[in-house]
């Protein structure tokens, strides 16, 4: 498995936040997963005979180290208890590392996991800052400088 970030929330509504601005930040739906006992995403598409048992194969398959069985067996009974929600993120690199740590911190996890971490791959599919990247692509931005629409058709604004 690679490069895990695994962020534990008491309140579901706080991981909805948090998912919504990390994908709104750059990250694929595809490498931002939330789990809950209302949405189980990923971890529902797991063998078992009952949710526990899928929270527990899911959560393993997140943290498949030895020393982190036991937390994956206990972090899955707190969700199926509807006790706590996760939000899993895939980084590729430091830098979607760091940004992704700042803003699961920033939400209020009471826990962020780091796994595998030395197993990323590629980089910046986050913004490296705080601001949308989209915001360079507006035509709301004229005359900013690192504004690339600005700096591609500044000629026909003189």
């Amino acid at each position: 498995m690679s490069a895990i970030l695994l962020a534990v929330f008491d309140e579901q509504a706080d991981a909805e936040s948090v998912r919504t601005q990390l994908v709104r930040d750059g990250f694929p739906t595809d490498r931002v997963e939330l789990t809950s006992r209302s949405e189980k995403g990923r971890a529902g598409v797991q063998p078992g005979s009952s949710t526990h048992e899928q929270f527990v194969k899911y959560y393993r398959t997140l943290l498949n180290q030895a020393d982190e069985r036991s937390f994956a067996e206990a972090l899955a009974a707190q969700v199926d208890a509807g006790e706590s929600s996760t939000v899993a993120v895939h980084p590729r690199g430091q830098i979607e590392t760091r940004r992704a740590v700042q803003l699961l911190e920033q939400a209020g996890a009471h826990e962020v996991v780091q796994h595998d971490l030395a197993n990323q791959f590629f980089e910046h599919a986050a913004a490296p800052g705080d601001r949308p990247m989209v915001r360079h692509f507006m035509p709301e931005n004229m005359g900013e400088e690192n504004c690339i629409y600005c700096l591609l058709f500044a000629r026909h604004h003189h």
